[in-house]
C-alpha cells in the first residue's frame, strides 16, 4: 500500500494554523502517515507570541498530530531550539533520519538520504551559504553529499529543499499558473544542478509563498519523469494552498513499466530548456575536475582548503559506496590507518574525528572487525552444489563437492576482503542470475537488461579487467563468446560485447556485456560509437581481426597497456574499437550501453537502474535463458 503523505510550506510559526488543519484533515481524509515541511518552520520575527506559541508544541504542552519532518532550519527561535536537539547525546552522530525536536518533529539537518515508509527521500535544509557552521543554511558539503548520492542505484522518491530551482517555468504551460508566480525570485542555480543530478520522482519545495503544481516533465538518462510542487505559507491571505496531500508508490516496488510510464501532459525538462535559450548561467563556480563533489568528512582538527591538505580530508564518496571512481586521480583520502574502506553502517563521527563520544551507546560501527564473511567457495568448488547443497550433474559434474577441503587450503575465490558483486564467494552476489559456470568465467544475466538476452561474462577470480587474465584463461572467454554468437545467430541477432575499465585503487571486478541486436542494426553499429567517441572528443582506435582470436588479444592488449583504464568494443564482424583513457579524462558510467540503446530506439532504458526487474521475473528470465541455452553452452557440451 502507497504511503500516504501531506506537504506545507511556510509556518512561520503559526503552529495553531498548521496543527488544527492537519488534525482536520488527517480525522476527515486520514490516516495520513507524516508530514513533510519544505518552508520555514521558525517565526520570521522576534514576536513573543509567536514565539510562545511555538514553544508550548515544542515542550509538549500541545500536542502535534502527525509525525513532521521539517528543513525549514532558519527563523527566530530557531538557533536556541535546534541548538538544544544538538546537544542531547541521542542525537550526536550522522543522523540523516532526522533529529528529533519533540514528540513528532524531526529536524532534517544539512542535506541527507534515507527511507521513510518506503519512500527514498533526499534533502537539502535551509538556504545556501559559505559557512556550513550557522543554523539554517546549506554549505557545498551538503551539495557534494547529494552529488554523491547521485551516483547510488536506485531512485529517489521525493527530493525536499526550501529554495526553488532555478528555471522550473521554463517550457511549462502557465495558462493556469496562481497570481504572482512571475514574480518569483527567480530561484536557485545549485538546486536546478542537483535535480538534474537525482532525478527525483517529486521535487517539493517551499518559501516562494505560491502553490504552484507544474506538468511532470522528463529527465535524461532515466525514463520516469519528475512533478515539481511548491507549496504555500500556512495561513497566507492570497487564500492559496498550504496543505498538499500525496500517496506515491515507492519506486523500489513498481515494475519498470509503471516507473516508465509518460503522462500525456509531460514536458521536456525545464532545465535543458533555459540551456537552450541561453538563459539563467550557471552562478556556481565549477573547478575544472572538481575536487568538491567528493568529500565531506575532514579527518583533520582544521579543515584546509585546497592545496597539498586535501590528502586530509576523507573521500566522501569512498566511505559512502566502498570506492570512488577517480581512483588514483583522487586528491581525498580512501583509508584510515588500516587501508580499509568503510561502508555504510560505520559511526561517521569515529571515521571523520576518530572518535565517538557516545561509545559504546554508538547503534553504528567503530571497527571493521566482523565484516567477513565464513561462506567463501573455495577456488574449484561447484557452485551449484555450495548454494543449494545438491549438483544435478552428480558424479559427472567437473568441479569439487567437497568444500571443506578447499576451504582448509585457503585459496577462496574472491582475492579482495570487500563484498564485491560479482565474486561467487560474495554474500552480495544475485546467484538467480546465473546461467552458466565454468573454470575461469561464468555467465549471468545482466542487471537491468537493456533488451532480453544481455547477459554478462564475469572472471571466477577477482580481477579487474579481462586483459589482466591469465593466457590458459583467454580460450575459455572465446568459447563463451562464439558460444553465445553461435546462439543468437539462431535468433537472427549479432551480438556486440563492450568492456569498460578504469583503474581503481579499489579495484572493480572485470565484466564484459554482451548485448543481442537484430542483423539489420549490425551494420550500423560502427558509425553510432565512432559518432559517440566524437561527441566526447575522442577517435577510437581500429584493431582489425587477427588471423586468429589470440592475435586479436595481443593487439588490443599492447594498444591498452598502462593508461587510467580505457573502453573497447567488439562488432559483429570481428573489429575492435578501442580507446585508452588519458589522465584525467573521464567517460561516462554506461557510455556502451547508451550508444546501442540509441541504435535500438531504446534511450529510455539507456540507464540499468531504470530497467530493473523483480526478483521473480528475473529468476524467470535467467531459468528460460539458462533452457535454451543449455545445448550452445561450452561448460556442458565441452
Amino acid at each position: 500500500m502507497a504511503p500516504r503523505i501531506l506537504l506545507c510550506g511556510d509556518v512561520l510559526g503559526r503552529f495553531n494554523a498548521l496543527f488544527k488543519r492537519i488534525a482536520t484533515v488527517n480525522k476527515a481524509n486520514g490516516p495520513f502517515d507524516v508530514l513533510l515541511c519544505v518552508g520555514q518552520l521558525f517565526p520570521k520575527s522576534n514576536n513573543i507570541e509567536e514565539l510562545d506559541e511555538m514553544l508550548l508544541y515544542i515542550q509538549g504542552q500541545k500536542e502535534i498530530p502527525l509525525p513532521t519532518y521539517f528543513i525549514g532550519d532558519f527563523g527566530e527561535g530557531a538557533a536556541s531550539v535546534l541548538s538544544a536537539a544538538k546537544l542531547e547525546s541521542a542525537n550526536q552522530g550522522f543522523k540523516m533520519e532526522g533529529i528529533p525536536v519533540c514528540k513528532n518533529l524531526y529536524w532534517l539537518k544539512g542535506s541527507g538520504k534515507f527511507i521513510l515508509h518506503g519512500l527514498s527521500v533526499a534533502y537539502l535544509a535551509g538556504r545556501s551559504s559559505s559557512n556550513g557552521s550557522m543554523v539554517g543554511v546549506y554549505c557545498e558539503d551538503d551539495i557534494d553529499a547529494l552529488r554523491a548520492f547521485a551516483e547510488e542505484s536506485g531512485v529517489v522518491d521525493l527530493f525536499l529543499t526550501n529554495e526553488w530551482p532555478e528555471g522550473i517555468l521554463s517550457g511549462a504551460n502557465l495558462a493556469d499558473a496562481p497570481p504572482g508566480i512571475e514574480h518569483l525570485s527567480g530561484g536557485n542555480a545549485v538546486i536546478s544542478e542537483l535535480v538534474k543530478e537525482l532525478k527525483p520522482r517529486y521535487h517539493i519545495a517551499g518559501c516562494e509563498g505560491i502553490f504552484y503544481a507544474r506538468e511532470p516533465y522528463t529527465n535524461d538518462g532515466a525514463s520516469h519523469v519528475t512533478r515539481f510542487i511548491g507549496v504555500a505559507a500556512v495561513g497566507n491571505d492570497k487564500k492559496q494552498k498550504f496543505i498538499h496531500a500525496l500517496s506515491p508508490m515507492p519506486a523500489s516496488v513498481m515494475s519498470a513499466s509503471e516507473l516508465s510510464a509518460i503522462p500525456a501532459n509531460a514536458t521536456a525538462s525545464p532545465y535543458n530548456v533555459l540551456l537552450k535559450s541561453g538563459g539563467a548561467k550557471n552562478t556556481r563556480k565549477q573547478p575544472e575536475a572538481s575536487d568538491s563533489q567528493y568529500w565531506r568528512y575532514d579527518v583533520s582538527q582544521k579543515r584546509h582548503r585546497g592545496g597539498t591538505t586535501d590528502g586530509e580530508k576523507m573521500c566522501f564518496q569512498f566511505l559512502s559506496s566502498g570506492s570512488c571512481t577517480r581512483g588514483e586521480k583522487c586528491n581525498f583520502r580512501h583509508d584510515i590507518d588500516n587501508k580499509t574502506p568503510f561502508s555504510k553502517g560505520f559511526c561517521f563521527d569515529f571515521i571523520s574525528k576518530g572518535r565517538c563520544e557516545r561509545g559504546s551507546d554508538c547503534k553504528f560501527r567503530h571497527s571493521s572487525e566482523g565484516g567477513g564473511s565464513d561462506d567463501q567457495i573455495p577456488s574449484g568448488s561447484c557452485f551449484e552444489f555450495f548454494k543449494n547443497g545438491r549438483c544435478n550433474k552428480g558424479d559427472e559434474c567437473r568441479f569439487s563437492h567437497d568444500l571443506d577441503a578447499g576451504k582448509k587450503r585457503g585459496n577462496a575465490i574472491s582475492t579482495t576482503n570487500q563484498p564485491c558483486w560479482f565474486c561467487l564467494s560474495s554474500p552480495n552476489i544475485d546467484s538467480h542470475l546465473v546461467v552458466s559456470i565454468g573454470e575461469n568465467f561464468y555467465c549471468a544475466i545482466a542487471k537491468g537488461p537493456l533488451v532480453e538476452g544481455h547477459v554478462l561474462i564475469i572472471p571466477v577470480e577477482h580481477l579487474p579487467s579481462s586483459l589482466s587474465l591469465p593466457p590458459d584463461a583467454d580460450g575459455e572467454l572465446q568459447n563463451y563468446k562464439h558460444a553465445l554468437k553461435r546462439f543468437f545467430r539462431k535468433q537472427g541477432n549479432s551480438i556486440i560485447v563492450f568492456e569498460r575499465y578504469f583503474n581503481l585503487r579499489v579495484a572493480t571486478h572485470a565484466h564484459l556485456q554482451v548485448v543481442p541486436i537484430p542483423l539489420s542494426k549490425a551494420s550500423a553499429v560502427r558509425s553510432e560509437f565512432i559518432s559517440a567517441g566524437k561527441k566526447l572528443g575522442f577517435e577510437f582506435d581500429v584493431i582489425k581481426p587477427g588471423e586468429n582470436d589470440d592475435d586479436t588479444k595481443m593487439s588490443l592488449k599492447k594498444l591498452l597497456r598502462g593508461g587510467n583504464g580505457y573502453f573497447f568494443v567488439e562488432l559483429p564482424e570481428g573489429t575492435i574499437l578501442a580507446h585508452l583513457l588519458e589522465s584525467g579524462e573521464k567517460l561516462p558510467m554506461q557510455f556502451g550501453r547508451e550508444v546501442l540503446a540509441n541504435l535500438l530506439g531504446k534511450i529510455d532504458r539507456s540507464d540499468w537502474k531504470n530497467c530493473k526487474l523483480s526478483k521473480e521475473e528475473e529468476t524467470s528470465m535467467a531459468e528460460d535463458f539458462k533452457n535454451r541455452f543449455e545445448s550452445f553452452d561450452p561448460m556442458i557440451s565441452s
